[in-house]
């Protein structure tokens, strides 16, 4: 069933060091969200150039993503952000989208059910 959620979910997107994605998916079931989606990916930003005996090293990431009620998006965040080190330069980003049509979380629909 596909809702017309409006403004009661957000993604979270968590850009970080792959090592760091289960801090991350603990950090974020601690501040409320049931879990995310872990990605794979390389890192081309300031922080990721480097080379070793001449080969271009690319730092491999985890991009998290979790779908989580308005409510908690500042607790999940929090948690993130304190879990994964992110106020500190090159540890990482993380970063809420809007959502305005959503389906497959019947569990987060608890009112509809």
């Amino acid at each position: 069933m596909i809702k017309n959620a409006g403004d009661q979910f957000k993604l979270l997107i968590v850009i970080v060091k792959k090592e760091l994605s289960r801090t991350v998916i603990r950090a974020c079931k601690e501040g409320g969200s049931d879990g995310g989606t872990v990605l794979l990916g390389r890192g081309t930003g300031k922080f990721e150039s480097g080379s070793i005996f001449g080969f271009k090293v690319e730092t491999e990431k985890a991009v998290i993503l979790s779908v989580i009620p308005d409510h908690l998006v500042d607790s999940v965040i929090a948690s993130v952000e304190k879990s994964a080190n992110l106020h500190k330069p090159g540890t990482g980003i993380a970063f809420v989208v809007n959502s305005k049509t959503i389906c497959g979380v019947a569990h987060l629909l608890k009112n509809d059910f």
